[in-house]
């Protein structure tokens, strides 16, 4: 997904070495790659999640930075992270954005991360 030249891609995995049907819980890895194709540096400041599992309970979760970082990314670079979300049902969607600043303006904007499944390889058909 594209805003503001800020392009967003998302991947997904299910850890199954991590997870357990009798707890139940079930972990999912993702990636983002964040590619900054404007002229300015822009600096990430926020990041806001809704998941949501597959009996229908949403979380919301809001904070500052990704993985602990505020990153500046450059015209032209990419950022990538990895991070983790638990779920109590073998299947979820996650979607939200990323609060972003123009280092040399100073304005800021956000982008949308597109929703993305979080799926038991098991329960695709």
């Amino acid at each position: 997904m594209e805003n503001n030249n800020i392009n967003i891609n998302v991947e997904s995995n299910f850890i199954k070495e991590r997870s357990s049907s009798a707890v139940p819980i079930y972990l999912f890895s993702y990636n983002i790659e964040i590619y900054n194709g404007g002229t300015e540096e822009v600096r990430l400041l926020s990041r806001y999640w809704h998941i949501k599992d597959g009996n229908g309970h949403v979380e919301e979760i809001r904070g500052p930075g990704v993985v602990g970082l505020k990153p500046l990314i450059g015209s032209d670079e990419i950022f990538k992270y990895s991070s983790y979300c638990p779920l109590k049902t073998p299947f979820g969607v996650m979607s939200g954005s990323f609060q972003l600043k123009n280092k040399r303006q100073g304005i800021r904007f956000d982008v949308l991360i597109p929703p993305f499944s979080l799926t038991v390889s098991d329960y695709i058909n």
